[in-house]
């Protein structure tokens, strides 16, 4: 579907398939993209707010009122008869909504007939959203209980560690879930405020992927959503940097469980960087299939059960970590070194050819599959807004073709350094026996 033209928007760009608008009078960015394979619809809300936002006294505020925004709003509500999950489920829908570092997002995947529904509920709550204390009490012991699951969980406890040693400053420091004493205490109208600076049509974008007319549509998004004014004040700006890290830095965890665990994190490019294509592929080539050099060197000799390397582009520099499950009896400083000799080794000699191949089609793989279907391509498009250009989404493979082996070497010196990075160990507690009577 080409682009068209409607008096309540204005037309930006396309790419992709994808056509962007803004609504002319409260600022609303919506992302349309027309797929008639299949009679469905996916709509999805990103508020370009996450636990990047917050500081001490109220972490996990955008996490909490992911769970409130759920509760009740002025048209969709227990009270008459109607609440969030009743209207949209009852129609055979899947919704939810998830809060990470940089953004929150709710969404919608329904039959096509059945999308005005959630436009007009995801317009209803961007203003209307009650945010009670009786449901803030109620669902911070579910925010709690999560918590908690974390806590017991080694390789969570080991990266929050992790990333709050990375961080001194900037609010990457904290876990999107918040300290369990901001948890909570956090007052309800800190979450309130929260609330009010942040969902705003201005500062938000409305993704619909799937079966629809696009005039339809912006018709039915202007009359729901174009009727919510645009914030009074701007909105609020993180811009906390963090200071350069001038040395490694160390964390050790221990506590109850079974396994050893190694965890080791560089600063990454953030994700408009231009180093960001070469630095996918140099994952790859370290730690994707079982002919990347870190399963070689890790598993293959019996080292570790098993290993992960994560490496999300965020809005700001983040931590590229590889996690290491050791097995019985192996020594935590062996597997640390192992892996940095990996990451050394193709800083000083690079990568071949074929490494290099194999990464690429890694990557286009792995982009295709997480592409498949309306929700996936929403999902993907929400990081991409994240991250601060919804091209992101559409120019990544081209940018990653043009990678070079000189590139993902190049890159390998300038981030997996040692001045910038944390080791982390996770050390199982042995359980002493009671002495017998």
């Amino acid at each position: 579907m080409a682009k068209v033209k409607h008096p309540a928007f204005k037309y930006i760009k396309s790419a992709g398939g994808i056509h962007e608008y803004s609504h002319k009078k409260n600022g609303l960015s919506v992302l349309l993209r027309e797929e008639h394979s299949t009679p469905t619809a996916t709509l999805n809300v990103t508020y370009r707010v996450g636990s990047r936002d917050e500081a001490i006294g109220y972490t996990g505020a955008t996490h909490i009122l992911e769970h409130l925004m759920f509760k009740g709003s002025k048209n969709f509500n227990r009270q008459k008869g109607n609440p969030i999950w009743k209207v949209i489920e009852g129609k055979g829908a899947r919704l939810n909504a998830t809060t990470w570092l940089d953004r929150t997002n709710y969404y919608e995947l329904v039959p096509a007939e059945h999308l005005n529904n959630a436009i007009a509920l995801e317009a209803d709550r961007m203003r209307g959203a009650f945010l009670c204390e009786e449901d803030r009490q109620s669902e911070m012991t579910v925010v709690r209980n999560e918590f908690e699951r974390g806590e017991n969980d080694p390789m969570e406890a080991l990266d929050k560690e992790l990333w709050a040693a990375a961080y001194l400053a900037h609010p990457y420091h904290h876990s999107t879930i918040g300290w369990r004493s901001d948890i909570e205490k956090v007052p309800i109208e800190r979450l309130r405020k929260f609330y009010d600076d942040f969902y705003h049509p201005n500062n938000a974008t409305a993704v619909v992927i799937g079966d629809f007319d696009t005039k339809e549509i912006l018709s039915r998004i202007d009359k729901t959503f174009g009727r919510i004014r645009a914030s009074k004040n701007p909105i609020p700006e993180m811009y906390t940097e963090e200071p350069r890290q001038e040395g490694p830095r160390r964390v050790v965890v221990k506590r109850s469980g079974e396994t050893g665990l190694v965890g080791v994190a560089h600063k990454m490019p953030k994700a408009l960087d231009s180093d960001t294509h070469a630095f996918a592929v140099l994952v790859r080539v370290l730690a994707d299939g079982r002919s990347s050099r870190l399963e070689k060197a890790l598993v293959d000799r019996g080292l570790c059960t098993n290993f992960m390397t994560y490496a999300s582009p965020m809005r700001d520099p983040g931590l590229c970590t590889t996690y290491a499950l050791l097995n019985p009896k192996v020594k935590h400083e062996q597997v640390e070194e192992i892996i940095l000799n990996e990451y050394a080794r193709v800083a000083a000699k690079g990568i071949t050819e074929a490494e290099l191949d194999r990464a690429k089609k890694r990557v286009e793989t792995e982009t295709a599959m997480a592409r498949d279907g309306s929700f996936s391509q929403a999902a993907a498009l929400n990081e991409a807004i994240a991250v601060g250009d919804w091209t992101f989404y559409t120019n990544f493979l081209s940018k990653v073709k043009k990678v070079s082996a000189a590139d993902v070497k190049r890159v390998a010196a300038k981030y997996l350094v040692e001045d910038q990075s944390v080791i982390g160990y996770f050390i199982p507690k042995v359980k002493t026996k009671s002495p017998g009577l």
